[in-house]
């Protein structure tokens, strides 16, 4: 039906036509996502007469018709004028039972924990997706959300999530989530005042089945554990999304820390399950990662400290079944080729920090990553073992990614030049080391411990044959010169000198060297440096 043929119904409709009305409107623009900007001004006025009705004491079936039309016209952000107000945000408030404490419906008597009905669940999850988009689109009612206390009335309805249905809770949790990352300004209110960080921890605590067996441990899912279901699994990757928000900050004081150690159990419970597809739990995994990145990384050791379940004695004890499932989730994002800086950085960074602070973290990825070296002859970035990917990775067009693989695998050397330079040749390592400043040869800043790995017999023998640029011994190769005369010599020698200066005056190169100090500069500067003693480097 046409968009003015319906305001003009409107119009005169009673609650029942009313209702046919939207109805209709709702069947044909159900799929529709973009819409004719010529009939902007009528979705405008249909917007007014759809809040009207809601400001009216109208059914629960009129209610949910009518949230339902203003969800569809919400996804269009030039029509929100009319809902982007005091009155219209707390229609929608009110509606979805979040008690602001701004309004005077007589629906904050009954929040989300208490929905008597069917038809009311439904009006209140109507209203919840509303919210979302409205806020999602409009930043004037971000503004709004935040004048009318929004934030109060969605921690209020944390409280209540043992008692919430599936859809009320996923869109609650959704709601928040949008809130806090359109708006940094709110997140310490939420963190501080409203204490949303502890309350999103026991949702997830809830929705998880976490069974704590010790301070920070929680029981270990056995063979006979069901997957979590989709819909819990849902419910749990939004509250991760809103806590991820809620701990970007780095002011954090010693509640925080029970707390984050509190996430941290929570996190390693989740690494241990499975969901119902194998992409759910690869997603379930990635925001668990995006979450251990923002704790401190003192709090990692919750990650293999479990003394109920048990470790193993090769690396004191410590359980690191949550950190191979880290290892795995990693070879996984790295073996899809794409969207590395995305989903691929985040696990790289984690456990580049946790081997940087935890000596057992560190040796045991260490011995899957980079056990001792056999083959010498191919190169380092040519294989399928865990170490060929991550070498091929340190020379990736992505100035993040290419970093952030260097880094992971330098920790793992324990900051140790030749230690590095053993396992991925130096044209790898270059960009890193010219990074570090490092390309004298030496070590990092941070201490590691004197736990060393002894080289391979293979190893120790093909060492002197290896090139150490590529990374492996090369397959002996015909000297050009050798049939030449020395004026021939001394021709290609002259030609080839020639070419260099021609290069470096159009400046389209420039000779470098390396500073005492392990930087780059340029040749003319390092002549005229004094040679410093190379440190002594330790192996691992």
């Amino acid at each position: 039906m046409d968009l003015k043929n319906i305001l003009s119904q409107l119009d005169v409709a009673n609650e029942e036509d009313t209702e046919r009305l939207l109805q209709q409107y709702n069947r044909e623009n159900t799929q529709t996502f973009t819409f004719d900007h010529k009939e902007e001004t009528l979705r405008i006025k249909l917007c007014e007469r759809v809040l009207t009705v809601l400001g009216r004491q109208v059914p629960p079936t009129c209610q949910k018709t009518c949230l339902e039309t203003l969800r569809i016209l919400s996804r269009d952000k030039h029509v929100l004028a009319p809902v982007a107000t005091r009155e219209g945000m707390l229609i929608l408030a009110g509606m979805a039972r979040l008690c602001t404490g701004q309004e005077d419906n007589d629906d904050q008597e009954n929040p989300q924990g208490f929905v008597q009905s069917q038809e009311e669940e439904r009006v209140v999850v109507e209203a919840l997706k509303c919210l979302c988009n409205v806020l999602y689109n409009s930043p004037a009612a971000q503004q709004v959300s935040v004048d009318v206390r929004l934030d109060r009335g969605l921690c209020a309805n944390l409280r209540m999530a043992r008692t919430w249905q599936h859809e009320v809770g996923l869109f609650t949790l959704r709601l928040l989530f949008l809130l806090s990352a359109l708006r940094p300004d709110v997140r310490g209110i939420l963190r501080s005042k409203l204490h949303a960080v502890k309350l999103l921890t026991e949702v997830l605590e809830h929705t998880l089945n976490v069974n704590w067996v010790g301070p920070y441990e929680a029981a270990c899912p056995g063979p006979e554990f069901l997957p979590l279901p989709a819909e819990k699994n849902e419910r749990a990757m939004e509250a991760l999304k809103a806590l991820f928000n809620l701990t970007l900050s780095e002011a954090r004081n010693e509640e925080d820390h029970h707390q984050f150690r509190l996430i941290a159990a929570i996190l390693r419970h989740l690494l241990m399950l499975k969901t119902e597809t194998e992409e759910k739990t690869e997603e379930a995994h990635s925001h668990a990662v995006n979450l251990l990145n923002n704790l401190p990384v003192s709090c990692l050791d919750v990650l293999i400290d479990v003394p109920v379940q048990g470790g193993v004695e090769e690396y004191s004890g410590k359980n690191m079944e949550a950190v191979q499932v880290l290892i795995d989730f990693m070879e996984t994002r790295i073996d899809k080729g794409s969207n590395y800086k995305e989903g691929l950085t985040p696990v790289l960074s984690l456990l580049t920090e946790g081997s940087r602070c935890h000596r057992e973290i560190r040796r045991y990825i260490k011995a899957q990553v980079l056990p001792p070296l056999k083959d010498v002859k191919n190169r380092p970035e040519i294989g399928t073992t865990t170490r060929n990917k991550l070498v091929r990775l340190m020379t990736h067009v992505d100035m993040g990614v290419k970093q952030t693989a260097a880094e992971f695998l330098f920790v793992l050397c324990k900051e140790s030049v030749d230690n590095l330079l053993k396992y991925t040749g130096y044209g790898n390592a270059a960009g890193l080391l010219a990074a570090r400043g490092l390309l004298a040869g030496g070590r990092g800043d941070t201490e590691y411990s004197d736990d060393e790995d002894s080289d391979t017999e293979e190893y120790k023998s093909a060492k002197p044959f290896i090139n150490p640029i590529t990374g492996h011994i090369e397959e002996p190769m015909p000297n050009p010169i050798e049939e030449m005369t020395e004026e021939q010599k001394e021709y290609e020698a002259e030609k080839l000198a020639n070419m260099f200066v021609k290069l470096s005056s159009n400046n389209v190169i420039r000779p470098m060297g390396v500073r005492p100090d392990g930087t780059l500069a340029p040749l003319e500067e390092t002549l005229c440096d004094p040679p410093e003693e190379n440190p002594d480097s330790d192996s691992d």
